[in-house]
C-alpha cells in the first residue's frame, strides 16, 4: 500500500468528521440536520476502519493515536448518549429533520409522481378506447363483480379487520421498500412499480366510473390514500436517489455518492413507515366503514393530505 497516497485520500474524511465533532461537542447532537447526523454516523464507520488498516500497515504512532482519538469520540458521541438524547434525536427528526429531506429530495419525488401519472393516464385512456385493455391490467373477478354485479370489494374487510389492516400494512410495505431497492437497478424496477400501480388506478378508475360507482370507491380510497399513496411516491423517489448514486455520482466517487445519497434515502425510508402504519390503519378501520358517511370519509382524506403538504413545508427553526 502507497502509505502517502493512501492517507492523501482519506484525509478529507477525518477532516470532515474532525469538524462535525467539534460541533457536536459543543453545541450538542441536535445542532447537527438529520443529513448530517447519518454523515456522523458513516464517517465513523470509515474511520474505524481506516485506524484498522493503518494499524495492519503500521503507517505510524502519531497517525494512529490520532485515529485512535477520533474513533473514541465518535463512539462517545453516537454510542454514549443517554436515552433522553436518543428519543429527543427522533423526536427531532419527525419534526424537523424528515421535513428538510423531503424538501431536499422534492424533484425526485415529483419523478417518482409523475412516472405514476403516466401510467395513470395511459390506463384511463386506453381503457375508455379499449374495453380488452382493462383486462390486462384489472383482475377478472373484480370487473366481473363491479360489471355485472355493481359492488365493490372493500366489503371484505368488514369483520376482520385487525387482521386486514394488518396485512395491509405489510402488504404496502413491500410495495414501498421494493420501490426503494428497485434503485439498485438504475432505478428501472422503481420505475415499473410506479407506472404499473399508476397502471392499476387508471384502469380501476375507468370500471367503477363507467359503473356508476366512482363515488363510493374514491370514498373509499381518499381516507387512506391521502397518506398511503404519497408514501409510495417518496419510497419511489428514495428508489431514484439510490440509482443517481449508481449511474450519476457526479461529482462524487460512485461510494461518497452512495454514502450521501444513501443517507437521504435511508432518512426517507424511516420516514414513510409511520405514515404507512397510519395509511393502514385507516384502510382497515375507517375507509370501508359504512357507518361513516362518504362525504365525511373526503373531508377525512382532504384534511389529512393538507396536513401533510404543511408538514412537508415546515422549517428548520433556528438555534
Amino acid at each position: 500500500m502507497n502509505i502517502q497516497r493512501w492517507i492523501a485520500r482519506r484525509e478529507t474524511n477525518w477532516r470532515q468528521l474532525e469538524q462535525l465533532l467539534t460541533q457536536v461537542e459543543k453545541r450538542g447532537l441536535k445542532s447537527l440536520n438529520a443529513g448530517e447526523i447519518g454523515i456522523l454516523a458513516s464517517l465513523y464507520r470509515s474511520v474505524s476502519a481506516d485506524l484498522a488498516r493503518a494499524r495492519t500497515h503500521n503507517v505510524g504512532n502519531t497517525l494512529i493515536q490520532d485515529l485512535q482519538t477520533l474513533t473514541a469520540r465518535s463512539y462517545n458521541q453516537i454510542y454514549q448518549g443517554d436515552r433522553q438524547k436518543d428519543t429527543n434525536a427522533i423526536k427531532d427528526f419527525y419534526i424537523w429533520g424528515l421535513p428538510s429531506v423531503i424538501q431536499q429530495t422534492w424533484g425526485y419525488i415529483a419523478v417518482a409522481f409523475g412516472i405514476f401519472l403516466l401510467g395513470a393516464l395511459v390506463a384511463w385512456w386506453f381503457s375508455w378506447q379499449d374495453p380488452m385493455f382493462m383486462a390486462l391490467v384489472v383482475p377478472e373477478g373484480l370487473i366481473r363483480m363491479v360489471r355485472d354485479r355493481h359492488e365493490l370489494w372493500m366489503g371484505s374487510i368488514l369483520g376482520n379487520e385487525p387482521l386486514a389492516s394488518s396485512n395491509i400494512m405489510i402488504n404496502n410495505m413491500a410495495v414501498s421498500f421494493n420501490a426503494i431497492a428497485g434503485g439498485i437497478t438504475g432505478g428501472v424496477f422503481s420505475a415499473y412499480l410506479l407506472f404499473f400501480n399508476g397502471l392499476l388506478i387508471g384502469a380501476i378508475a375507468v370500471l367503477v366510473g363507467q359503473n356508476g360507482l366512482a363515488f363510493p370507491f374514491w370514498a373509499f380510497v381518499f381516507p387512506h390514500g391521502s397518506l398511503e399513496l404519497p408514501a409510495i411516491f417518496i419510497a419511489g423517489g428514495a428508489g431514484l436517489l439510490i440509482a443517481r448514486a449508481l449511474l450519476l455520482p457526479g461529482q462524487y466517487r460512485r461510494v461518497d455518492a452512495f454514502r450521501v445519497y444513501g443517507s437521504q434515502a435511508a432518512q426517507l425510508v424511516y420516514g414513510i413507515i409511520p405514515m404507512l402504519l397510519i395509511a393502514g390503519a385507516i384502510e382497515g378501520f375507517i375507509s370501508p366503514n359504512p357507518a361513516i358517511p362518504d362525504l365525511l370519509k373526503y373531508a377525512i382524506g382532504m384534511l389529512l393530505f393538507v396536513l401533510l403538504i404543511l408538514y412537508c413545508q415546515r422549517q428548520q427553526q433556528p438555534d
